[in-house]
Parts: C-alpha cells; sequence; structure tokens
C-alpha cells in the first residue's frame, strides 16, 4: 500500500484527524490567499476541491456531520449579510440609494436572463441565473475604507442600493425556485406571489418586532441573547420553507429585521466572530467538495462561450446601472466607475444561492442549476472577486481628486 493511501485509511479515516485537519485548513488556508489578494473564499473553496472525492479523498462524497455545519453555514452567513447592511446610512440618501438599487439589479437581472435564454435555458433557470447577477458582494470596502471615502455619498448610495439589490435578487430567485419545483400555473403563481407577499412582512415586522423584544429582555445576559440571535435565524428560515422559499432568503431578512436592535452588542460580535471563524468557512471548504476539478476544466472550455457571456452581462449590466445613476445625480465619471468596480465581485450571497439552485429539482429531477453553470459561476467568483478590487483600488483615488473639496456625507447630515 503506497504511504499516501496508508495516511488516509489509518490516520485520517479518524474523525478526530479529520477534525484537525479542518481546523489546519481553515486557520492556514485564508492568510496564504490573502498575500495573493483573492478572498479567503477562494482559497477554502480550492482546499474543499483537493480535500475532496475527486482529489485527495480526505473527505468522501457523505459527510453529513460537516455537511450540517455547512447548511448552518450557509443561513449564517445570509444572517449576517443581513445584519451588516447600514441602514442608517441607507436612510441619509435613501432616494438616491433605490434607485441605483433598482437599476444595479435589473440592467444585469434582464441580461444575464438573456444570456441563458441564448444559450438554451428555459425561462426559469435563465431568470435564475439573472438572479444571481443582479446581487454584488462589498468585498472591496476594506480598501474605500483605507482610502478614507467610505463616508462620501457616492460610495454611501452604493453601500445602501445592496439593500435593494440583495433584497430583490433573492426574492427573484425564490420565486423562481419555488415555481420550478411545483410546476407553472397561474393559480400556482398567483397563490406563491401571495404567499410571499404575507411571509416577507411576517418575517420582517412580525418576527422582527418579536425578536427585537425578546432580545432586549436578556440584552443584560449574553449567553441568552447568543442562542436567541441563533433561534431568530432558524425561526426565519424555517416561515420561509412553508411556501418554499430557501431558508437562505428567510435568514438574510431575519438578519435585516434585526439589524438595528443587534448592531452594535457583544453578544453580535461574538456570534459573528464563531459564525466566520467555524461554519462560514466549512460552507466554503463543502462546497469545494462538490467540484470535479477535471469535469470542470472540460466543462469551462467546452462551455467557454457560456461562461464568457454571463461575465460580459454582468460588467455590462453593473456598468450601464453605474452609468444612468452617476448621470442622474451628476457624479464624475471616476465616481461611476468606483460605482461599477464596488457592485462587480459575486462571492457569498452568489455562492449561496447557486448552490439552493444546485440542490433543487424539479418533478423529472432536472437541476435548476446545472453542473456547467454550476461551474460558470465558480468561474464568475474568481474572476469578479480579483477584478473588482484591482478596479477599486484603481479608480477610488481617482474619485477622491474628483470629489476634492466636498464633505463626507455624515458631516453634510
Amino acid at each position: 500500500m503506497a504511504p499516501w493511501e496508508w495516511l488516509r485509511s489509518h490516520v485520517l479515516a479518524l474523525p478526530l484527524a479529520r477534525f484537525a485537519l479542518g481546523m489546519v485548513v481553515i486557520f492556514g488556508v485564508p492568510p496564504l490567499v490573502r498575500r495573493l489578494r483573492l478572498p479567503a473564499v477562494v482559497g477554502l473553496l480550492l482546499a474543499g476541491v483537493v480535500l475532496g472525492p475527486y482529489v485527495l479523498r480526505v473527505f468522501g462524497e457523505n459527510t453529513p456531520v460537516a455537511s450540517f455545519f455547512a447548511q448552518l453555514g450557509k443561513l449564517l452567513l445570509m444572517f449576517f449579510a443581513g445584519l451588516e447592511i447600514d441602514l442608517a446610512l441607507f436612510r441619509q440618501a435613501e432616494r438616491k440609494c433605490v434607485t441605483f438599487g433598482i437599476f444595479t439589479t435589473g440592467f444585469p437581472l434582464l441580461l444575464g436572463t438573456a444570456a441563458g435564454l441564448l444559450f438554451g435555458y428555459r425561462l426559469i433557470p435563465a431568470l435564475v441565473i439573472g438572479s444571481l447577477l443582479a446581487s454584488h458582494t462589498l468585498i472591496s470596502m476594506p480598501i474605500v475604507t483605507r482610502l478614507g471615502a467610505n463616508r462620501f455619498e457616492p460610495v454611501v448610495v452604493t453601500v445602501g442600493a445592496t439593500v435593494m439589490s440583495d433584497t430583490l435578487s433573492l426574492v427573484v430567485f425564490a420565486v423562481c425556485v419555488s415555481t420550478y419545483q411545483r410546476g407553472f400555473s397561474i393559480s400556482q403563481f398567483a397563490l406563491q406571489i401571495l404567499e410571499i407577499a404575507i411571509v416577507i412582512p411576517v418575517i420582517v415586522f412580525g418576527l422582527g418586532r418579536a425578536g427585537e423584544w425578546a432580545l432586549k429582555k436578556v440584552e443584560n445576559d449574553e449567553d441568552a441573547y447568543f442562542v436567541l440571535m441563533l433561534l431568530i435565524m432558524a425561526a426565519a428560515g424555517l416561515l420561509a420553507g412553508v411556501v418554499n422559499l430557501p431558508g437562505i432568503v428567510g435568514a438574510f431578512l431575519a438578519g435585516l429585521a434585526v439589524n438595528t436592535a443587534v448592531r452594535e452588542t457583544p453578544a453580535k460580535e461574538k456570534l459573528e466572530f464563531f459564525g466566520n471563524s467555524f461554519f462560514i468557512p466549512i460552507f466554503f471548504v463543502v462546497t469545494g467538495f462538490l467540484i470535479n476539478p477535471a469535469a470542470f476544466a472540460k466543462s469551462i472550455i467546452d462551455n467557454f462561450a457560456l461562461a464568457a457571456a454571463i461575465i460580459l452581462a454582468l460588467l455590462v449590466g453593473k456598468g450601464i446601472a453605474a452609468g444612468i445613476a452617476s448621470h442622474a445625480f451628476e457624479y464624475t465619471s471616476a465616481t461611476r466607475m468606483t460605482m461599477w468596480a464596488l457592485t462587480l465581485p459575486q462571492v457569498a450571497a452568489t455562492l449561496a444561492a447557486a448552490l439552493v439552485g444546485f440542490d433543487t429539482v424539479n418533478t423529472a429531477g432536472q437541476r435548476l442549476i446545472d453542473d456547467k453553470m454550476f461551474n460558470v459561476v465558480f468561474v464568475l467568483m474568481l474572476t469578479t472577486s480579483i477584478l473588482g478590487p484591482v478596479l477599486t483600488e484603481h479608480f477610488t483615488p481617482m474619485m477622491l481628486a474628483s470629489q476634492c473639496g466636498k464633505t463626507p456625507i455624515d458631516r453634510v447630515a
């Protein structure tokens, strides 16, 4: 028996050995990939590929414990996305945030759907492709903050637009998932819209108000506060599931609902620390288990035109949105390019939604997002996670120069 085979079958077969290896990956990989100026998620995904059932086979296809932790990580990822949206800044430039949010959601949605239809996808899968492009992940914000531009109006508007883009894209995605599972009929579609119209306010206002009240009651008990936040997230996911919405939609809405109540609490910081240090990295690593490198490379080569079309749809869609909004708000060309660069990265929410779509099947057993589109999503994520920060680093100083003499929005207010 080869040394590696002996090590894998005798030592790494022990649960504690695999757990220790997983901790080494979570601890060691992110700093390494950050030196290459890549998001930690890219390194964790690649580590999952290497350790998964298609390369080293340390972890097999059936990993119930890791998969359960990954499910929690996926929900926490979306819960934190709702919590991290700065509603105070959103309200300071609300009209502009809403306007840009609609544009930066609508144009990529339309172009992504068109690209899907062009390459032979049916309407519902094509709409899902469009919805994946409609949101964005603000991984370039640390660059903007370091350069001192995070409180200027164009950046505030871009951050505020995230509220609209994430919410609208998830609603479109949720409708598509439910329709794909149940089948389409006018009456079924009308019922589905009615259910969503009821459940979203129930989560945002009903569960949100009840959650805020309960959190206020235990604000001096950090342990209870910590557990209650997890309970609110789980309850929102269950409510979403009642009307066949993905749990990630409920988790995001729950984060948005209790956003103000938990913003600066120690328990919230501890939950984020625990989630970002353990459950969310596990989600990315376990997602990497799904990727067969040989099949991935063949799929990208065979479907290069599809990958190029999806990336182009995103670049053009986000560019049109930034162009129209900056013209309407009388921003400079450098500001327009900065807004465009900030809205390009497709990382966390896109990957979470893509995985839900990959796991969603219709009555005929067909996946909502097939293997080739799932592989394209990884190419999109890698491309935009590099391109977005590079362009942000380039255009933000130019925006600051063009904004010379203007006061940050928080001082104007």
